[in-house]
């Protein structure tokens, strides 16, 4: 028996790991961030072809992405830096936790949960740790650009991505800094909607 032609096989980009007709290295620009960015990403959300953190891990200079539901918190610890000390949640603030707001604290790190509404809720619960953590809450100025791709509860419910880029050019006052990244995720949101009849019928 002889082996599968490696013709016949879907070539998969060495740097993105997605096939060839859908690589995101030319949309890929690189943004040197200040802080320091951990993605706790759902299992289900990893493995969603139209997820914003792929793009997002490949762009900034110093993210950090790691798959999982529920940490131990000795592991979690260790992903934090040792200590929640300069560790911010992006996160919307309930008025339930004790938490401070991030605007309290020198921000060193940012801590971004990814996945649904429903399923980041559940992370944030199956992970006491988190809870300690100041709050980096948004109030979106513009509708989210995702909305074409994935449906969500409000036209004001961002990305992943673009939650990060916002709250990254709020916490670091640089607002220019990230429009490249969002430049770039435009044009992977035109490549998906190009190939999805559903997207194509609202452009």
């Amino acid at each position: 028996m002889s082996d599968m032609p490696s013709s016949s096989r879907r070539a998969r980009c060495v740097r993105c790991g997605l096939p060839a007709r859908t690589c995101l290295c030319p949309l890929l620009t690189r943004v040197d961030n200040e802080i320091d960015v951990l993605v706790l990403q759902h299992p289900r959300e990893a493995r969603e072809a139209k997820g914003s953190v792929r793009l997002l891990g490949l762009a900034l200079t110093r993210c950090r992405v790691v798959v999982g539901e529920i940490f131990e918190p000795t592991e979690l610890l260790t992903l934090l830096g040792g200590d929640v000390s300069g560790n911010a949640l992006l996160y919307p603030h309930d008025g339930l936790d004790t938490a401070a707001q991030s605007n309290s604290v020198q921000v060193r790190r940012l801590v971004v949960l990814d996945g649904t509404w429903r399923k980041s809720l559940r992370m944030l619960h199956a992970n006491p740790l988190l809870h300690s953590l100041p709050r980096c809450s948004l109030a979106p100025a513009e509708p989210a650009r995702y909305a074409m791709l994935r449906k969500a509860a409000s036209a004001s419910q961002l990305s992943t991505l673009e939650a990060t880029c916002a709250a990254l050019a709020q916490l670091e006052e640089a607002p220019a800094r990230y429009q490249p990244l969002l430049a770039a995720f435009e044009g992977f949101i035109a490549q998906a909607a190009a190939r999805t009849p559903q997207a194509q019928a609202r452009i």
